[in-house]
């Protein structure tokens, strides 16, 4: 073999030998991106499962889509982060139900006295069904975001306190409570006659242990994930108030860079794992129960009776909660059409 053909051969050998590279470089700089911001702690269910779900959608596209999760809020909090789908400036994100109310009033039916301390399935009944239906083609055109499945459940949210041991709504009367948002809960906490503050989940721990309020609405993950004993909690009062939701959604933008298939990738891959995500919630409650039990925090379960009475007395002032919150009429008959008689 000449020298000439030796580099010939050599050249054709690394050529060869390189391609393979070159193509997996020039795919990986193809990959579509997603930035996904959330506003909880990486140890919150919402964050595993969103975490989980962005590393099935990336192998099953064979890496086309690559994701990437923003935790504790360092993009957006979740009060904000609605305007940032509908800007492009994040790509995907799952907010509660009680963050959209400001821009999708119908957001709110959770807080609707009938499903004051809901069962979970006949909660689910309107989330998966007409009245979830409704609130997901409204957040699709407001927000300008596809909606990819069913919600992602966090669980049911208590009252919790930090000097005050509270054994009945009337209990709450006077003090100052934080709400994570919507026109809803900042309805209840007036209705026990406390009043209301709003501060971003990301500022709670600083605000508690410097008594800018008394207490809050939560679950008891989220307490859990944020280890808020430690700014102070020591009592919940957990009558279940409502069962709290979050709206997996991706901007319209990021959903125009797709083709049909990854679409439908998306969504199925969803689909087959969003109930796996919501046991995932239901065992972290109840393990976070434990361990916040474990930590000092003394809990009182209303017993059946006193939930129902208050209930009643809640259904009783319907008219003024569906006021102040702009439900619309059309969202109020889907859930009472959903629920039935039997909670009235």
């Amino acid at each position: 073999m000449t020298a000439l053909n030796r580099r010939a051969f050599v050249a054709v050998a690394a050529g060869v030998i390189a391609a393979p590279y070159v193509s997996r470089q020039a795919f990986a700089d193809d990959a579509i991106k997603l930035r996904c911001s959330l506003d909880t702690a990486p140890s919150h269910p919402r964050n595993q499962a969103i975490v989980d779900y962005l590393a099935k959608i990336e192998e099953a596209s064979q890496g086309k889509i690559k994701g990437e999760v923003f935790h504790s809020g360092q993009l957006f909090v979740d009060l904000n982060v609605t305007k940032a789908l509908l800007q492009g400036q994040v790509d995907m994100a799952a907010p509660g139900t009680w963050t959209m109310t400001g821009l999708v009033p119908d957001c709110d039916f959770c807080q609707l006295p009938t499903l004051y301390s809901p069962e979970i399935e006949v909660f689910r009944r309107c989330a998966d069904g007409a009245p979830g239906e409704h609130v997901n083609k409204q957040l699709e055109t407001k927000v300008r975001s596809h909606v990819i499945g069913p919600w992602l459940e966090l669980g049911n949210e208590n009252w919790y306190t930090t000097k005050k041991e509270v054994r009945s709504l009337d209990d709450l009367s006077g003090l100052k409570l934080r709400s994570p948002g919507g026109a809803g809960i900042s309805w209840r906490i007036g209705f026990v006659h406390a009043l209301p503050n709003v501060t971003p989940w990301p500022n709670v721990p600083l605000a508690l242990s410097q008594g800018t309020f008394d207490g809050f609405v939560s679950s008891d993950e989220s307490v859990n994930s944020a280890k808020l004993w430690e700014a102070g909690v020591r009592y919940s009062y957990a009558d279940h108030q409502f069962f709290a939701n979050y709206i997996p959604m991706v901007s319209d933008a990021f959903w125009s860079k797709l083709g049909e298939a990854e679409r439908k990738l998306m969504r199925d891959v969803w689909a087959a794992n969003v109930q796996r995500y919501r046991a995932m919630s239901a065992k972290s409650q109840a393990d976070a129960r434990a361990a916040m039990q474990a930590n000092g925090v003394t809990f009182f379960d209303p017993p059946a009776d006193q939930v129902a009475s208050d209930r009643k007395r809640m259904i009783g002032a319907q008219a003024d909660l569906v006021r102040d919150t702009k439900l619309s009429a059309e969202l109020v008959k889907l859930v009472s059409d959903t629920v039935g008689s039997s909670r009235s």
